[in-house]
């Protein structure tokens, strides 16, 4: 499972956003997470609660994921089409020239943090 080091990955970039930018705390994490980029959604997510406790930067942060739809593209006919559903053969003309256009992304959308009146109060 190399969640986990991908998780150790986004909470170092974390680390580094947050101390360019002077905050101490973060309360929520969206990351975009494409539908072929070999991370597994349920393991991120498990791996974060368990590394994100053990981080004050990120201690209680909440994890959003936003999937990202695979589409391939099709150099002989032009067209595009959902790669997890047909694969690298076209489903219009049947040919193999294809690419991916999306879908293997995997990124950090948006970094939220505490306003005052949260701030105060945790």
């Amino acid at each position: 499972m190399h969640e986990l080091g991908v998780v150790f990955h986004v909470i170092d970039s974390l680390k580094k956003v947050a101390a360019e930018n002077g905050v101490e705390q973060i309360s929520k994490v969206t990351l975009q997470l494409g539908e072929v980029s070999t991370v597994i959604p349920s393991y991120l997510a498990d791996c974060w609660k368990w590394a994100s406790a053990r981080e004050p930067l990120v201690n209680g942060a909440e994890l959003l994921i936003e999937p990202i739809k695979a589409i391939s593209w099709c150099e002989d006919c032009q067209k595009q089409y959902g790669t997890i559903e047909h694969g690298r053969e076209c489903p219009y003309c049947g040919g193999g020239n294809t690419y991916l256009l999306q879908g293997n992304e995997f990124m950090i959308k948006e970094i939220e943090v505490p306003g005052p009146e949260e701030e105060s109060h945790g």
